[in-house]
C-alpha cells in the first residue's frame, strides 16, 4: 500500500515539519560520535490536497515501471515523469473515493491480468516469466514483491475501470472519423512499407478503438488539469519540477 494512504489527514504543517527534519532518526550505535549522526530514512517530496507523498513512494513507482516499460520508459527526466504519474494517480484515487467509484476487483481477476502481463513483457522472455521461478526472479531483480505487484495492479485495474466509466461512455466515433483516420494515417503507414493496406471495413473496429482511446485520453488530461487548478499540488523537491505541473499525455498514472 502506498505510504500516502497511511497518512490521509496529515496537515500541510505536519508535512513541512517532515520535509524539514521529520524524516530523520538518530542512528543507534554504541558510541556518542555515531549516535549524533542522523540517518535519512524517508522524506516528503510532495503534498497533494493534504495527502503526503514520500521519497519511498516515488522509488516504488520507479520500481513498478518495470511492469509498464512503454508507459514509463527509462531515460531523461525519469524521476520527473515518475513523479507526475504518481501525482496523477493520487488525484484520480482521491476523486474515486469522493465519488464512491472504486470498483471491487477480485484476486482472480487481478491474477488473470498479471498472467497476461507475464506473457507480454519483453524482459520476461529472458526470465521465462511463464514459470513461477522465472517470475519470482524477475520481481526480485526489480526490487518488487508479489504482494506489492498484486495490490499495485489492482489499483491500476480500478483506475482504468473508473476512466472507462467516467469518460468513455459519452464518446461516439462516426464512420466519417474512421474513414478520415484510415485515409490520412493508416494507409500512409502501409505505403511507407510498400504494402497493401486491408480494406477500411476489415480494420474499422480497430480504428474505432484507437480513436476512442485518443478521445478518452484528451478528456482525461483536461480533467486532470482542472483538478490541479482547483486543488493544491505542492512539490517540495525542486528536482521534481514545479507545483501544479501539466500531466503527461498518458493513461493518467494507471
Amino acid at each position: 500500500m502506498s505510504n500516502w494512504n497511511r497518512h490521509p489527514r496529515l496537515s500541510l504543517l505536519a508535512a513541512a515539519a517532515l520535509a524539514l527534519g521529520g524524516g530523520w532518526r538518530a542512528q543507534a550505535q554504541s558510541t556518542a560520535a555515531t549516535e549524533s549522526q542522523p540517518v535519512l530514512l524517508d522524506r516528503v517530496i510532495a503534498v497533494i490536497n493534504g495527502n503526503v507523498l514520500l521519497q519511498s513512494d516515488l522509488q516504488s513507482e520507479e520500481d513498478m515501471a518495470a511492469l509498464q516499460p512503454l508507459s514509463l520508459p527509462p531515460g531523461k527526466d525519469f524521476d520527473v515523469r515518475a513523479a507526475r504519474r504518481l501525482i496523477n494517480r493520487v488525484l484520480i484515487l482521491q476523486q474515486m473515493k469522493t465519488q464512491g467509484m472504486a470498483k471491487e476487483i477480485s484476486d482472480a481477476d487481478v491474477q488473470k491480468d498479471l498472467d497476461q502481463l507475464r506473457k507480454q513483457l519483453p524482459a520476461c522472455v529472458h526470465y521465462h516469466c511463464e514459470t513461477a521461478a522465472g517470475w519470482s526472479t524477475f520481481l526480485s531483480d526489480h526490487n518488487l514483491t508479489p504482494q506489492e505487484v498484486q495490490e499495485r495492479w489492482r489499483l491500476r485495474m480500478q483506475i482504468l475501470s473508473f476512466i472507462d466509466t467516467r469518460f468513455r461512455a459519452g464518446v461516439r466515433i462516426s464512420k466519417a472519423d474512421i474513414a478520415n483516420y484510415y485515409e490520412k494515417v493508416f494507409v500512409p503507414e502501409f505505403k511507407k512499407q510498400s504494402a497493401n493496406p486491408p480494406s477500411v471495413e476489415a480494420i474499422s473496429s480497430r480504428i474505432e478503438e484507437v480513436l476512442l482511446q485518443q478521445h478518452v485520453t484528451a478528456l482525461l488530461q483536461d480533467w486532470l488539469n482542472s483538478l490541479r487548478d482547483q486543488g493544491n499540488v505542492m512539490i517540495l523537491d525542486p528536482a521534481l519540477g514545479k507545483n501544479n505541473p501539466a500531466p503527461d499525455d498518458d493513461d493518467g498514472g494507471a
